[in-house]
């Protein structure tokens, strides 16, 4: 088990809120210590992205990883277009990207001017391989460090494939929900990886911006990051829509206003 759990108790102890405890958007700036933190995120709701923007402003990340950039994009920053949000849009791709509008995340690139910034998204190239080969010939090397050359638990394979048929609208052909776990498994490695790098390279904290998906602490990134580096302090922060009836699988977690959209489901229909 990773050594951040140590911590968090003697933060707690200290008049802080317990393990798995709903925050206040004012908590965000005075988050409990930790080597990383992964702060979650429904990608078009732009209040989770002012929160993220607060949340790294307070830490003063040494680097900071985001799902939504390859690793090619991350080397193309540069840190003299921050005052310029058009053009550091232009020079990472963004308009390409499939994203949400740039303007809900320059300011998490804005209140961190010192940060590395690192790119863990996986071309979708490398998502297909997944589909065909697995998770673990789709990752290539330090595959086992990651968890990807073991297969999942029975119960867990049924409760991902059952999510990934929800977020799609119960569209998905039964037979491309394994390709879909997968897929998933290698995005939550590859996010893994780019941490274990910026800490070598630029040392901690280091925050990772991401959808709550892969904020997930029981089997997403905070649990890769449990065994490819165990030493390692990590914080994974939630950020959701609706009150849950059970304790989310996070650290923390906040629940905010829903942001207005349309049914993504009408498409399929």
């Amino acid at each position: 088990m990773m050594r951040y759990f140590t911590a968090l108790t003697l933060v707690f102890c200290a008049g802080a809120v317990p393990a798995q405890s709903r925050i206040e958007v004012s908590d965000l700036k005075a988050l409990p210590p930790a080597e990383v933190v992964i702060l979650g995120e429904i990608h078009d709701n732009p209040t989770h992205h002012e929160n993220q923007a607060a949340a790294v402003s307070a830490i003063g990340p040494t680097a900071v990883v985001y799902e939504m950039l390859t690793p090619a994009q991350a080397d193309a920053f540069d840190p003299a277009l921050l005052d310029d949000a058009e053009a550091l849009e232009a020079a990472l791709g963004w308009a390409d990207s499939g994203w949400p509008d740039f303007g809900m995340y320059y300011p998490i690139f804005a209140a961190t001017p010192g940060s590395a910034v690192y790119g863990a998204n996986v071309p979708r190239e490398d998502l297909r391989a997944a589909f065909d080969a697995g998770a673990a010939a789709a990752f290539g090397a330090e595959a086992e460090r990651y968890g990807l050359t073991r297969p999942l638990p029975e119960d867990q394979q049924a409760t991902r494939e059952a999510a990934q048929l929800s977020a799609h609208c119960d569209a998905l052909p039964a037979e491309l929900l394994p390709g879909m776990v997968a897929a998933q498994r290698v995005r939550d490695a590859a996010l893994a990886r780019a941490v274990v790098q910026a800490v070598e390279a630029h040392g901690t904290p280091v925050v990772v911006i991401t959808g709550n998906g892969h904020a997930r602490s029981d089997w997403a990134v905070p649990h890769k990051l449990g065994l490819a580096a165990p030493d390692l302090d990590v914080l994974s922060v939630g950020q959701l829509e609706d009150a849950p009836e059970n304790s989310p699988p996070y650290d923390l977690y906040l629940v905010t206003e829903p942001t207005p959209r349309e049914d993504p489901c009408a498409a399929f229909r």
